[in-house]
């Protein structure tokens, strides 16, 4: 049994850039960041950015390159995929591995972006989103003999 699955959440560290192959087909390329931090044997705290290249086929191709810009935290689930050519200029041979896309979610945007109108529209600035990272939970306690199930 094999298995080539990869899961990235992060932000993207460039602008989509979309192209359409000769069959017609669209095609996507952008860049996620992924942030790493851990504790060093001093237990001092480090932290690493690794930097995934990805690549979207299809309606996907399209509405990745209209919605998402730099900046933007994205998830893309997928598989590995490393390709090779050979370099015209220095007769090289040249690597790059990627992650070829099945589905890319649209996660939450960086404060101060334009809202997700699509190129060419007028963007009208976002209001703030509410902060996620907390819940307020009720005071008081809740009476078991109020849930109407």
């Amino acid at each position: 049994m094999y298995l080539n699955k990869a899961t990235i959440i992060g932000n993207l560290t460039r602008d989509p850039e979309m192209k359409t192959l000769p069959s017609g087909i669209k095609v996507t390329n952008f860049s996620l960041a992924t942030n790493r931090v851990w504790k060093d044997a001093a237990g001092q705290k480090q932290e690493a950015a690794d930097y995934h290249n990805v690549v979207v086929f299809g309606r996907q191709a399209e509405t990745s390159a209209q919605y998402l810009k730099k900046g933007s935290q994205a998830m893309v689930e997928g598989r590995m995929q490393t390709r090779s050519w050979d370099d015209a200029g220095s007769g090289k041979k040249m690597y790059r591995t990627e992650v070829v896309a099945d589905s890319v979610q649209f996660g939450s945007r960086p404060q101060g972006v334009a809202s997700m109108a699509p190129q060419g529209g007028n963007p009208v600035a976002a209001p703030a989103a509410p902060a996620m990272d907390t819940i307020e939970y009720p005071e008081e306690d809740i009476n078991p003999e109020d849930i109407p199930f």
